[in-house]
């Protein structure tokens, strides 16, 4: 197995650990922490030290994957991501063996899909994603990069959303709508039209 560094180590670290563990593609070869944040093992891995020894650690390990989530701002993840690339990591696509993606479907680099996810067929998911468990891409969807579709959130056919939005947990978003970059769309939200740029987006019926 291809060793992997993972960047970043709160919640979502674990949860992409479970996926990681699961897969069977990658070892974990440690986790680098934020400055200043907690040198403590997460689920038995290393901490093996902060965003600074990023350089020296690409000496001896080519695999890389942005751990840090995506909630209130997706401003790290992004950081991290083009970080990583500037130094020449390589950022894999990490699908869990319990999700669904479409042979007829395209997952750009450093995306996670979680567990029992479904990405249908014609779809496309960008780069630096997260595709939470148990969240619904249906056919011919276009996810733009620095995306977060929550858990269980529904993503309709024909849809549209536009990079660096966040999608909550639960939420539907009908046929063919389109929305905006850097959208936020609260947990349990209907969305049924297209909502511009920078919306922050609440309505639940």
């Amino acid at each position: 197995m291809k060793p992997l560094l993972l960047i970043g180590g709160g919640g979502h670290c674990r949860s992409c650990i479970d996926v990681i563990e699961t897969e069977g593609t990658f070892q974990i070869a440690g986790i680098v922490e934020r400055s200043g944040g907690p040198p403590k093992p997460v689920l038995g891995y290393s901490v093996l030290g902060f965003d600074e020894i990023l350089p020296t650690l690409r000496k001896h390990n080519d695999h890389a994957l942005v751990t840090v989530g995506q909630i209130k701002s997706v401003e790290s993840r992004i950081r991290l991501f083009t970080q990583l690339k500037d130094l020449g990591f390589i950022l894999p696509v990490v699908i869990s063996s319990q999700a669904y993606v479409s042979k007829h479907s395209t997952v750009e680099e450093g995306t996670v899909i979680l567990h029992k996810a479904v990405v249908n067929v014609g779809v496309s998911v960008g780069s630096n994603c997260i595709i939470n468990s148990q969240a619904l891409i249906e056919h011919d969807a276009v996810i733009g990069s620095d995306c977060h579709i929550s858990t269980g959130a529904k993503v309709n056919g024909g849809c549209l959303i536009s990079k660096q939005t966040f999608v909550g947990s639960g939420a539907i978003i009908h046929e063919d709508v389109q929305v905006g970059e850097k959208c936020i769309i609260g947990a349990g939200c209907i969305v049924r039209e297209n909502l511009p740029s920078e919306t922050k987006f609440n309505r639940q019926s």
